[in-house]
């Protein structure tokens, strides 16, 4: 079994990553992408807890994290292909300099 504290660092390692990632990317996919390593860095983590105290629950929250991620990626993406056709880009800093 893993230790808890090896854990929770590789799930501070993965959410860190998502926060720089979203924080430093320009494009709207990248950004998607980062919510989904920060989502499943909070999921891992109900995981260990819910291991740790021997309990089911983290793995079903797990589940529930999993299908509202799968949710806002099937919106996200709809989103984005429908910003792609009008504009022709997906950065972040020409889509707030437009105005209609």
């Amino acid at each position: 079994m893993v230790p808890l504290n090896h854990g929770f660092f590789l799930v501070f390692v993965l959410f860190s990553l998502g926060i720089s990632s979203l924080l430093i990317r320009g494009n709207l996919l990248f950004i998607l992408i980062s919510l989904e390593i920060m989502m499943n860095a909070v999921g891992l983590s109900f995981v260990l807890i819910g291991c740790y105290w021997a309990q089911i629950d983290g793995q079903i929250m797990y589940i529930l994290i999993i299908t509202t991620s799968a949710a806002e990626v099937s919106v996200g993406l709809i989103f984005l292909m429908k910003l792609y056709k009008k504009y022709n880009t997906l950065n972040v800093d020409v889509l707030s300099e437009m105005r209609e």
